[in-house]
């Protein structure tokens, strides 16, 4: 029986795309005959539902849409926070702490219920949980392969590189990266994916395994379309043999 796969979702930034990309990656999933679940351990920035009285966030809504296994809330979002805003600042306010071992709990518990499960993180890749631990404590606990997405706009390069040093010095696995278009108006934006694409692979043997143009509305159906998920698959794969 093969073991289910799983990989940890991060960004450059917050606002980039991190929803989007992990949403196409489970439709992604899907297409290659994959039972996907998502996970967003994290959430700030939660609404009152008016159709069934529960709070929402909307990322973890639309991994939901995009999944083909569905988690039980508390599974998917072991830690929903109300206010949009740095998560363990939002924690401390309201009297709670992120901890990091109920979510490897929750990402076992994910691993029995599909083929593959994708983790979104929070923000970028060392965005603080309280006082001395952060996401990159979160992944390298999970013990995952990581997917950058890289919001292509001014600065992407340097966010990028830095970001996939970070990943790098903590002895994570860097399976491949996306370039997600944020900025429509961005000049030479090709050029930027074409340096990032040298540099990245010649740094860290890091493929690009998709570039999404700017949509308008944003749409994971589509965005699937132009991620490599065989060469995504293949890398996954090997990191768990």
């Amino acid at each position: 029986m093969t073991p289910p796969l799983s990989l940890f979702v991060t960004g450059t930034d917050t606002e980039i795309g991190k929803t989007l990309v992990s949403c196409a990656l489970l439709r992604g999933f899907a297409k290659a005959g994959l039972s996907a679940a998502a996970m967003k351990p994290i959430a700030a920035g939660a609404y009152l539902s008016a159709e069934d009285g529960l709070w929402h966030n909307e990322d973890a809504d639309q991994l939901d849409a995009a999944s083909g296994a569905l988690l039980p809330p508390e599974v998917r979002t072991p830690y929903l926070l109300k206010a949009p805003a740095a998560p363990h600042i939002v924690a401390a306010q309201e009297g709670r702490t992120l901890e990091i071992a109920p979510i490897v709990d929750c990402h076992r518990e994910a691993l029995r219920r599909a083929d593959v499960v994708v983790v979104e993180g929070v923000g970028g890749f060392r965005v603080p949980l309280d006082h001395k631990r952060d996401t990159a404590d979160l992944a390298l606990a999970l013990g995952l392969p990581v997917v950058l997405v890289v919001g292509v706009r001014l600065g992407c390069i340097n966010h990028a590189l830095l970001t996939a040093e970070a990943i790098a010095s903590r002895g994570l696995h860097l399976a491949g990266w996306v370039a997600n278009v944020v900025d429509p108006q961005m000049r030479f934006a090709d050029e930027n994916i074409e340096t990032l694409r040298t540099w990245l692979h010649r740094e860290h043997g890091v493929p690009l395994i998709g570039t999404v143009p700017y949509l308008a509305p944003p749409s994971a159906e589509l965005a699937a379309t132009h991620l490599d998920m065989t060469t995504l698959l293949s890398a996954l794969q090997a990191h768990a043999g």
